[in-house]
């Protein structure tokens, strides 16, 4: 146990010195709330009621798909994974690792979003706020476990950020974010629902807690979790 609480902090220290994880974590998300949270209030007044989660949702799916697969092809695609191996260590320790400090590291610029929020934009804090976390880290997890997919499926780091991007893109685009998911063409609005920023929005805007939006991220965690259990074995042969 210590030995891995150890792993968890030196993975801490070197996402801390990492300025991809510290670009797509920090300074992006937060940048690019600063600058549309104050265009959405201004252009529809109505948004400030979804401002945190919407801007939590843009900023956990651009950290998990674009900052934490890089740091697995770093892993599992270089020397580090022949070190692993020399001294016992399991392949799956860095996978966990990353995941843990990806997800501490995101949830903090969660955080940091909604206490700025209504300070900055009179944003509408959620009825639940204990309820509102639950579902963040729910929402983190899944997506930190779609990232993991990319990262050791891709082997080369250039081929990761196209491919990180790729997901990115539709992701937010289709996730009503936004704007209203209504107004997407029923093909569109139905390819959203593939991504879990589509469902992690609704959990989180909803007032109530909806187990018909939490199905869907359960049911995409659990099939990550078999795909990239397959990648880790043929990453280990």
């Amino acid at each position: 146990m210590s030995a891995f609480l150890y792993g968890v902090s030196l993975q801490w220290r070197l996402d801390i010195r990492s300025k991809t994880l510290l670009i797509t974590c920090y300074i992006v998300p937060l940048l690019f709330f600063a600058i549309m949270g104050g265009i959405f209030t201004s252009v529809m007044p109505e948004a400030r009621y979804t401002l945190i989660q919407s801007m939590t949702v843009l900023g956990v799916t651009m950290g998990a798909l674009v900052g934490l697969p890089p740091s697995l092809v770093e892993i599992y695609s270089s020397d580090i994974k022949k070190v692993y191996k020399a001294n016992g260590v399991p392949l799956y320790l860095g996978l966990a690792l990353t995941n843990i400090s990806a997800f501490i590291h995101l949830f903090i610029m969660s955080v940091i979003l909604y206490l700025a929020a209504p300070l900055a934009f009179h944003a509408e804090i959620p009825e639940k706020p204990g309820m509102y976390f639950i579902c963040l880290a729910v929402f983190i997890a899944v997506s930190l476990s779609i990232a993991s997919i990319i990262g050791l499926a891709v082997k080369d780091q250039a081929k990761t950020t196209m491919f990180s991007i790729i997901v990115f893109m539709p992701s937010i685009m289709l996730s009503g974010i936004m704007f209203p998911i209504e107004l997407l063409p029923k093909a569109f609005e139905t390819i959203g629902k593939i991504f879990p920023a589509s469902w992690g929005y609704r959990l989180m805007a909803e007032s109530d807690f909806q187990f018909r939006s939490l199905l869907p991220l359960l049911l995409i965690f659990v099939l990550a979790i078999i795909i990239y259990s397959i990648l880790l074995r043929k990453v280990d042969q």
